[in-house]
């Protein structure tokens, strides 16, 4: 089918195998049956029906796996997390079943600043034996990409704690990690009242120590009510673009602060949660090319009722990714399968759209579409196996485990 120099050597061959390309130009899922896909230095050097298979290829693959018949599937890609932290707020969620409001339990210190204080009093190694469970937990459900947030540390040798432990994961559990600075997460204890004194710390200090470090991949904030102001996430993303550094934006979750027409203006790679989105932000999102970040697990934990406007993305062409969130308080969530079935049911999402979203559409949001979230020719090896029917089942089933091999 695609070929790319000598299609007779590969150092993997994987045969018996169903395929779901996802490639973008694909029809459906891009399903090839009784498919084969050849590997070679680390992607994908040939894929196509086993019948157009190069006959000299069986003999000369280094390794030749036998599929078995599952399905092959891009890695999945959870691309907006906060897996990294300490502590536990099972206390704020029982709160609010009780009808407490998480903008009352944010208010009186609580919500993310009792995770900062949890997260401070870790040190690294316990920071990493807390978290590197949580992401375990998601790899066994196929993802091989992860974003990894900051923001519990809200100092500046916090969060380069925080970010020092999310490559280490990446390292020890052989998962790639994009990291995410998200020093305007929320205003720490020792800043009350002086809004704008830690924006500057933010912008003047943290980031460019953190981005010397070789720690920050790419750079967000929370806009919002009991986040920070639409001008003081401009700044942040000023500062993060004279480093050279992508942006993305927690935006519209509680309130519409018109944060992903900022974002969108900015040339962000993603606007996340967007429940309050308006018309105009999704039409700056479409012309930028931005991301929306649909994240449903977070909006099943709050009890929210406002649904993000899942037909106007559609409408307007706005990508769609759909990640776990992954916290301690609004999203206490390792299962990314689970959180596909989540935005089927609660936001309308076809189970392609939703497979979509955790992997091509996912993999542009940390600007890494052109290596993965595809199965296509030139892409890196980035692949899971998966014992089931057809890939409708990753969004079906709740509570399944069927990835049985990660590549």
């Amino acid at each position: 089918m695609a070929d790319r120099g000598d299609a007779h050597r590969f150092d993997a061959l994987w045969v018996n195998v169903h395929l779901a390309t996802l490639a973008p130009s694909a029809a459906g899922y891009g399903e090839i049956r009784d498919g084969a896909i050849g590997v070679r230095d680390g992607r994908i050097a040939w894929l196509g029906p086993r019948r157009d298979l190069p006959e000299a290829a069986l003999a000369s693959a280094s390794v030749v796996e036998d599929g078995a018949g599952a399905w092959l599937l891009p890695g999945l890609v959870d691309c907006h997390t906060h897996a990294v932290y300490a502590g536990n707020r099972s206390d704020e969620f029982e709160e609010r079943l009780n009808g407490v409001s998480y903008e009352t339990i944010a208010r009186r210190g609580g919500g993310i600043l009792a995770t900062v204080g949890a997260t401070r009093a870790a040190d690294d190694d316990a920071l990493f034996a807390q978290s590197a469970p949580r992401v375990a937990t998601l790899m066994a459900d196929g993802v091989t990409t992860i974003e990894i947030k900051s923001g519990y540390g809200l100092s500046l040798a916090a969060e380069a704690k925080m970010l020092r432990v999310a490559r280490r994961i990446g390292r020890e559990l052989g998962v790639r990690v994009r990291t995410t600075f998200l020093g305007a997460h929320a205003l720490p204890p020792e800043f009350a009242g002086r809004a704008d004194d830690y924006i500057d710390a933010v912008c003047d200090e943290m980031l460019p120590a953190l981005a010397a470090e070789g720690l920050v991949d790419a750079v967000d904030a929370f806009c919002d009510t009991i986040g920070f102001t639409p001008t003081q996430t401009e700044r942040v993303f000023d500062a993060a673009r004279a480093l050279r550094l992508p942006v993305k934006l927690h935006a519209e979750q509680l309130s519409n602060q018109h944060g992903a027409a900022l974002a969108a203006r900015c040339g962000a790679l993603s606007a996340d949660h967007l429940e309050w989105i308006d018309a105009e932000g999704v039409a700056a999102m479409a012309k930028a090319g931005t991301v929306a970040v649909l994240l449903p697990a977070a909006f099943y934990v709050l009890r929210e009722t406002r649904l993000p406007p899942v037909q106007s993305f559609r409408d307007a062409g706005v990508p769609i990714a759909v990640a776990t969130d992954c916290n301690p308080g609004s999203a206490p969530i390792t299962s990314l399968l689970t959180t596909l079935n989540m935005a089927c049911t609660l936001f309308g999402l076809t189970p392609r759209e939703a497979i979509a979203g955790a992997t091509i559409h996912a993999a542009r949001a940390l600007g890494l579409g052109d290596e993965i979230g595809s199965l296509e020719v030139g892409k890196r090896a980035d692949f899971a196996l998966y014992d089931i029917a057809r890939p409708a089942d990753l969004a079906y089933a709740i509570g399944a485990r069927p990835c049985r091999t990660l590549k």
